[in-house]
């Protein structure tokens, strides 16, 4: 493991109870960072963090409701005293359904999860960013929001929309010492397969050229750079971790 020093800082991942969220978690802890985990699964949040180690704090979130963010933030603060980086991890596939068969209550919880959710609490921490005059903002977008996968277009729509929520949010916050970037990983064996079909997962793996999925503790590495000081200049950016499937 190459040493990439986040000493002293603080991160929120969303998410963060399991899959690329605890890998995350873990990659940050080792990194010298503290960090909050925001999650529904509150049960399996606080097992995580008990296993990683003191350095980790659970709490329940709902990342699609503003009082829940706004109350784990100041928790958060209250925790730690500062917010450093931010992951926005979080999100659901939704089930694997042509456009004329996705109920638009599935479509709209996949975006309210997978897009509103990054968008609150951006809204949330950018502030306490700003008066900091420093922060990192990593969102967890995929190679599906730039292909689009069939049978997932709720997924991939709101993919496609946490990519230009990054360009958007970067170009206003490029004047700062706050960098926003996103990454765009191809698919890992991790619990949201679990609501796909295994024909998607199948369609997923054959567009891979490596031939196999994304490790999640490859994809924390990444995050753990773009959330470092190290990452000084990208900004708005777009980080693909796609085995080659995506070379843009």
């Amino acid at each position: 493991m190459n040493k990439i020093d986040l000493s002293g800082r603080v991160a929120v991942v969303t998410g963060g109870a399991q899959g690329f969220g605890r890998a995350i978690t873990e990659r940050f802890v080792a990194s010298g960072a503290k960090v909050a985990i925001w999650d529904q699964d509150i049960s399996l949040a606080v097992k995580t963090a008990s296993e990683i180690g003191d350095e980790v704090i659970a709490l329940d979130v709902d990342v699609t409701d503003t009082a829940s963010i706004d109350e784990a933030r100041d928790a958060t603060l209250q925790e730690f005293g500062k917010i450093d980086i931010l992951v926005n991890n979080a999100g659901i596939t939704g089930f694997n359904k042509t456009v004329w068969e996705i109920d638009y209550d599935d479509w709209r919880k996949v975006m309210r999860i997978n897009l509103d959710g990054p968008f609150l609490c951006c809204k949330a921490i950018v502030p306490v960013m700003l008066k900091q005059n420093y922060g990192r903002i990593v969102n967890i977008a995929s190679i599906a929001g730039k292909e689009g996968n069939p049978n997932a277009s709720h997924y991939s729509a709101s993919k496609a929309g946490l990519i230009t929520l990054t360009k958007s949010l970067g170009k206003e916050l490029a004047n700062t010492e706050i960098n926003v970037n996103a990454i765009t990983p191809a698919a890992a064996k991790t619990a949201i397969f679990d609501q796909m079909t295994q024909q998607h997962i199948d369609f997923m793996l054959s567009k891979i050229p490596k031939g196999r999925f994304v490790l999640v503790q490859e994809l924390a590495a990444m995050a753990a750079w773009l959330a470092s000081e190290d990452c000084a200049f990208s900004t708005g950016a777009v980080f693909d971790i796609s085995g080659g499937r995506a070379t843009y």
